[in-house]
């Protein structure tokens, strides 16, 4: 059977590399995307907010052609593809878009405190924002709710603080 090759990966980069490749890979027109989150980076002298990538490493590739998916691999700092149990991990575009929500909501930081807490565990919705209807397992409650997102194909979780009158 023949691999379709069609669809998002994610190639393994280069440590602190992602940015540049992730800019070359545009440069040669491929459907590239870096999600990153802002930072407060704090020096001797000066205070400065910094982009992070999200996932260290990691940028995600959707692939049109055969052609594309080998040429990336030729790029300096690309080690390969994601793969587990010997399979290319091939990430679904309704993943990709809750990865693209869940760095745009400017919802999601700080949070407030309910007598109406759920239990470490519980499985909860997300009722507002841009994580709307997904649902999570609430692993902590500090006066905040952090909440992991899995996503599958990726076999990574993503934290969040979310504010309490997000989730029922």
């Amino acid at each position: 059977m023949a691999h379709s090759y069609l669809g998002w990966y994610v190639l393994y980069v280069k440590f602190q590399h992602e940015k540049k490749i992730n800019n070359l890979l545009r440069e040669m027109n491929f459907d590239s995307f870096l999600p990153t989150f802002e930072v407060s980076k704090r020096w001797s002298d000066r205070k400065k907010i910094v982009n992070k990538p999200l996932f260290p490493s990691y940028v995600f590739l959707n692939v049109r052609t055969k052609n594309e998916f080998l040429k990336a691999l030729e790029i300096d700092g690309v080690f390969n593809y994601i793969s587990f149990g010997g399979k290319y991990a091939k990430i679904r575009d309704s993943e990709i878009l809750t990865i693209k929500k869940f760095i745009t909501d400017s919802g999601i930081s700080n949070v407030e405190t309910s007598v109406n807490l759920p239990k470490v565990g519980e499985l909860v919705k997300i009722n507002s924002g841009a994580l709307e209807g997904l649902t999570c397992e609430v692993i902590k409650i500090e006066n905040e709710r952090r909440i992991f997102v899995y996503i599958e194909s990726l076999k990574l979780n993503i934290s969040a603080i979310v504010p309490s009158n997000y989730l029922i």
